[in-house]
């Protein structure tokens, strides 16, 4: 059985977020989890302190996210039809993240599925601020998916790495548990800098290839700069799954700080998954 969160906002792209996640596990038994929060617009000190038109203005909320919920759940039952499927509505009251991380931790949640930006996204930002502050202090792994996205079976899966890190099989299982359902190929990407892997490198690679079994293909790529290798390689191998590992010590951690990825425009097209620090 797995688990998967399912923070909504009740979005076009949100609402895509969550079909791309029962089509990608149509085939495994499945508790999903719809999450909903709210939060008054000003409440700290009048909430707080019992404000009768405070409380009432949260009684109105928490039914406004409950009747969305239950309605959204009653479409993707009807839609989904899958018996391997069951669905369960969360709302509260709460920030998004704080919510997000009771449930990972009350729930035991295995994955954590949403859209890469809100019903008033930028389209010049790489990810939405929910999105980028969920894939940074989620204890489990994130899989973000792009407004618009077409769905495609994830049969051909790319994986940037530096071999800076070891690679467990057990952190692994969640883009190992992706890869077997659909029988997909696994690229890894190695953007050549200059100069050989070191001892540290060249055993960490070992251990990834005996992780990933037959399903590793491994590549050198030229140094043009890691976000253009993706973007590029992403186009030339039809990638159409993401996967990376957030570690302070990679290059994945680039990708929520520096300024120039907007000109130099690594956007998320294809859905994007990152496993938490290994």
């Amino acid at each position: 059985m797995v688990r998967i969160l399912l923070p909504t906002d009740f979005s076009d792209n949100s609402f895509e977020a969550i079909q791309y996640a029962t089509k990608v596990y149509n085939k495994t038994e499945c508790t999903f989890y719809l999450l909903h929060t709210y939060t008054p617009t000003v409440y700290q000190s009048d909430y707080l302190m019992g404000s009768p038109e405070q409380i009432e203005l949260g009684d109105i909320l928490q039914k406004s996210s409950t009747n969305q919920l239950e309605k959204l759940k009653s479409k993707l039952e009807d839609t989904n039809g899958n018996p391997k499927h069951k669905f369960i509505v969360h709302s509260a009251f709460n920030t998004l993240m704080g919510e997000i991380s009771y449930m990972v931790e009350e729930e035991n949640i295995d994955l954590i599925v949403m859209g890469t930006k809100g019903a008033t996204g930028a389209q010049e930002i790489l990810l939405g601020t929910n999105a980028v502050h969920v894939i940074k202090r989620a204890k489990c792994p994130v899989l973000v998916v792009p407004p618009n996205y077409e769905y495609e079976a994830p049969k051909e899966i790319l994986f940037p790495t530096d071999y800076e890190i070891t690679y467990e099989k057990e952190k692994m299982k969640p883009l190992l548990s992706i890869a077997n359902l659909h029988n997909s190929r696994i690229n890894v990407m190695h953007v050549r800098a200059g100069y050989e892997l070191n001892p540290s490198q060249e055993k960490n690679k070992a251990q990834l290839g005996q992780v990933l079994e037959n399903k590793g293909q491994f590549h050198e790529v030229p140094d043009n700069g890691i976000i253009t290798a993706i973007n590029e390689f992403q186009v030339k191998s039809k990638s159409n799954f993401l996967v990376m590992v957030q570690n302070k010590h990679t290059f994945i951690e680039r990708l929520f700080i520096e300024p120039v990825i907007k000109k130099i425009g690594f956007h998320v097209t294809i859905p994007f998954m990152v496993l938490p620090q290994l």
